[in-house]
């Protein structure tokens, strides 16, 4: 992880709505501007080369301060479920930060305030991605992510949201590596490999995960977990040498070799 300055920064999260199903939602790009500096309590003072809160979340909170927390705990809605990247920080939202909060050994009160900043600074490099993923493994079709369902941008940002997801289901791992051996396709690129005319992987979506050490049925049982409502695995045409997980709306798992 790269170290961090602590003065003003700017924030550096690139991106755009948040696409499921291939609709865009919410802008996933805060706006060019100074990180915010500490809150008056002081209950927030560090700086971040990513983003910088500048003050406690609770329930009931808005705004782009609510949408950046949303990403970094997308990867804890509780089973089967998926929280919105909406900026509005509602029971879900609350119950996400709980389970961060949990994972980390914190109070797990729902509320985003010193600790929980600290210790996501800790978890993200300076381009916002979570330490232990990269969007070049999110990416091994093309540089600018041109070509999908979606606008670059918006691909890239989902992406994003992706990769979180997998940090926090590592986490759960035991902080064993998980492979990535891809993740956004164009659609050209989706053809070329035999993709699904819809496939989520042209949303930025999608990533497809080897063995490592946790085992294809590993990976698609934890997956279940972290936000993912698509998991394709073994036992499911074209998916036992490795297991498929996508955001997205609706919700369609099928690993039937691991009980799924």
């Amino acid at each position: 992880m790269r170290s961090r300055p602590v003065g003003f920064l700017l924030s550096a999260l690139a991106g755009a709505a948040l696409a499921f199903g291939g609709t865009a939602a919410a802008s996933a790009t805060p706006p060019s501007a100074p990180a915010p500096a500490a809150a008056p309590n002081g209950d927030v003072g560090t700086a971040d080369a990513c983003y910088t809160w500048s003050g406690t979340l609770r329930e009931g909170s808005s705004g782009e301060a609510v949408r950046q927390l949303q990403i970094r705990v997308a990867g804890y809605p509780g089973y089967g479920n998926q929280i919105a990247i909406d900026g509005q920080f509602g029971p879900a939202t609350k119950a996400a930060v709980a389970r961060f909060q949990s994972a980390y050994g914190l109070a797990s009160d729902g509320i985003a305030g010193a600790q929980t900043f600290s210790k996501i600074y800790a978890l993200q490099d300076d381009d916002c991605t979570p330490v232990n993923f990269t969007y070049a493994e999110l990416n091994r079709c093309n540089s600018d992510w041109s070509g999908g369902k979606v606008s670059a941008a918006t691909a890239r940002a989902n992406a994003l949201v992706t990769m979180w997801k997998l940090q926090a289901m590592r986490h759960a791992m035991g902080d064993r590596p998980i492979t990535v051996n891809g993740g956004f396709r164009s659609v050209s690129c989706n053809s070329a490999v035999g993709g699904a005319a819809n496939s989520r992987h042209m949303y930025g979506h999608a990533a497809d995960l080897g063995a490592g050490s946790q085992g294809f049925c590993g990976l698609a049982q934890a997956a279940r977990n972290h936000g993912f409502t698509e998991i394709l695995g073994p036992g499911y045409p074209g998916h036992n040498d490795h297991t498929h997980v996508a955001g997205g709306s609706g919700r369609f798992w099928s690993a039937p070799s691991c009980g799924i």
